[in-house]
């Protein structure tokens, strides 16, 4: 026994030996030429992908992003950039977008922001509608030095709930299957439902692209065959609700989003308002997908807004009362 083990020693001594021997494979980093495998393997833990790097300047999502790098519309001190090319970022580095130089020190400056938008049915969830149609975007607020990103998407007939973020890495993240964020829909279905239909949508049913099911599916309320039902599900496929229910031979004639993640779509919220959340709000949505909270906010905190209101106040009374002695 004791002589196998020697033999068993020796050779794992040999083979780490061997490792250690083993030259390291050197990983590129496109605009840093480093011969030393050792320090071209550190530039490479220092890089990023170019498409998390434009995501945080806020040109929108990493996946729109990577579509963007594919189409070669992004160039990288003058040489086009393709999908996988990995950078260290520097005041030198000059990206460009469709020949537009990127501002950089948008994605140092950037205050992470998100509003919540009350999607009404019409409006597309798009930059640009061929079409012409309107979309979720022309009633958004204008702001400088970023853009609003959609986290997710509506369809053009449902209506409800979409957040809106400045911070490209905190929509990706949001939207990622592997992040099971909850979302939850009110859904008013035609058609007769009984209790095995329920049990199947909850077990689950195979659709054109994979296994699909809600995690929660509760009655809400109707009469004959016009039922509405609360559901909700942890990732966003296309028209994933509705092929659910299609399924089962069921046609929905209303789809509204009520909440994602904790954020919850506001009662007094008008079609076609929005609202932006506050830095607790954020930083909930933030810790939700692993991201150091946010520290400053655009929003006016409640306590000025307070102060504000109660010296205008007594700005108005002292006016007041000198009106009333100069007519005394």
């Amino acid at each position: 026994m004791t002589k196998f083990k020697s033999i068993v020693d020796k050779k794992s001594a040999s083979v780490q030996k061997v490792a250690k021997k083993r030259p390291l494979k050197p990983r590129k980093v496109k605009n840093v030429d480093i011969k030393n495998p050792v320090k071209a393997q550190r530039a490479f833990d220092q890089s990023e992908k170019l498409q998390k790097i434009l995501a945080r300047a806020g040109q929108g999502s990493r996946r729109e992003l990577e579509k963007v790098i594919s189409e070669g519309r992004v160039s990288v001190d003058g040489k086009v950039a393709t999908l996988g090319d990995r950078f260290i970022i520097n005041a030198q580095t000059k990206i460009r977008i469709d020949g537009n130089v990127v501002d950089l020190r948008a994605s140092e400056k950037n205050i992470c922001r998100v509003l919540a938008y009350y999607k009404p049915e019409g409006e597309v969830t798009t930059t640009n509608d061929p079409e012409n149609r309107a979309t979720v975007f022309d009633r958004l607020p204008r702001i400088k030095g970023a853009r609003w990103i959609a986290i997710g998407r509506l369809d053009i007939n449902t209506s409800g709930l979409l957040l809106f973020t400045t911070d490209g890495e905190l929509a990706n993240r949001l939207m990622h299957p592997s992040k099971e964020v909850e979302r939850e829909y009110a859904v008013r279905v035609f058609g007769e439902i009984d209790d095995k239909m329920i049990a199947k949508l909850r077990k689950g049913v195979m659709l054109e692209d994979g296994m699909a099911s809600f995690k929660s599916i509760k009655s809400a309320g109707g009469t004959g065959i016009n039922q509405w039902f609360d559901v909700m599900l942890t990732e966003g496929r296309n028209r994933e609700v509705r092929r659910l229910w299609e399924s089962q031979n069921v046609q929905v004639s209303r789809l509204i989003r009520t909440r994602y993640g904790n954020i919850k779509l506001e009662k007094d919220l008008p079609r076609g308002g929005f609202k932006e959340l506050e830095l607790q709000e954020v930083n909930y949505l933030r810790e939700l997908v692993g991201l150091t909270p946010e520290t400053e906010t655009k929003l006016v905190v409640p306590a000025q807004r307070r102060r504000t209101k109660i010296h205008q106040i007594r700005k108005a009374v002292r006016n007041h009362q000198k009106y009333r002695k100069s007519n005394k």
